[in-house]
């Protein structure tokens, strides 16, 4: 392998093992990984099996779909001390769900991304199922995408944008105008609102949470059904929020040090 395919290689481990992790935990088939991974099939298939045998995936013998490996369980607990902060924003999500009674969630920044790591159900009865725990949307979609993008350099926003089409996959209130303009009334507000933009009649709402270099690297935010995020509540969810973002990220830089 020379020198120019390695980064191709590894691009392709990593997009694989992100479609496991977006299975779990019901696992997933080869067919449906080279589907979500743009892979042929026999690729998809041969490159499973190698990380199988390094134990980074694990395959069922009896349904034959695969699901994450125990490696990396075990890469993952070494990191945990560094990365998760689950346990930290613990309390606040409870706290959230409680105050609010609607689900609570904390995503984290990965890349051009959010990823779901945690979650907490409000007592309220109905509820929004568009983000649950391992699921990963682009920067700008949903609250939680949206407000973290928000918050970067202006240069940053424009490069994104620049490069990436979420029309294709979201629509045209995703257009590039229309990101923009949630991007100038979050800046604005302080928190997101996703208003019903990837299901009909749920609601979100984010705030953004700051690394020690002052990088938007986590979001809180909540999501339920419509008329339940009111015009005249959605300003005290937005407070709550933003004051529970700025919690979480003082006791971060308190952890950091």
């Amino acid at each position: 392998m020379d020198a120019e395919q390695r980064p191709q290689v590894i691009g392709r481990v990593s997009a694989l093992l992100r479609a496991v992790a977006g299975f779990e935990p019901r696992g997933s088939s080869t067919t449906e990984l080279a589907r979500a991974t743009g892979l042929a099939r026999p690729t998809a298939h041969r490159m499973l099996t190698s990380l199988a045998e390094e134990g980074l995936v694990d395959r069922d013998p009896k349904s034959g779909r695969w699901s994450l490996g125990p490696e990396l369980y075990l890469l993952g607990s070494l990191a945990a001390e560094r990365y998760d902060i689950t346990d930290l924003a613990g309390e606040i999500l409870r706290g959230i769900a409680r105050e609010t009674g609607e689900t609570a969630h904390l995503s984290a920044r990965r890349g051009d991304g959010t990823v779901c790591l945690a979650s907490e159900e409000g007592s309220f009865p109905l509820r929004s199922h568009v983000l649950h725990v391992g699921r990963r949307l682009p920067l700008g979609v949903a609250s939680a995408g949206l407000v973290i993008l928000s918050h970067l350099p202006d240069h940053d926003i424009d490069e994104y944008l620049s490069r990436t089409d979420l029309t294709s996959e979201w629509g045209q209130a995703h257009s590039r105008a229309a990101v923009e303009q949630r991007i100038a009334e979050t800046r604005l507000a302080g928190y997101s609102t996703n208003p019903a933009l990837l299901v009909e009649g749920s609601w979100g709402m984010g705030a953004a949470v700051f690394d020690h270099r002052d990088s938007p690297a986590w979001a809180l935010s909540v999501t339920g059904v419509e008329s339940r995020f009111r015009a005249d509540r959605r300003p005290e969810l937005g407070e709550l929020l933003l004051r529970e973002a700025h919690r979480l990220t003082q006791l971060l830089r308190g952890h950091q040090r």
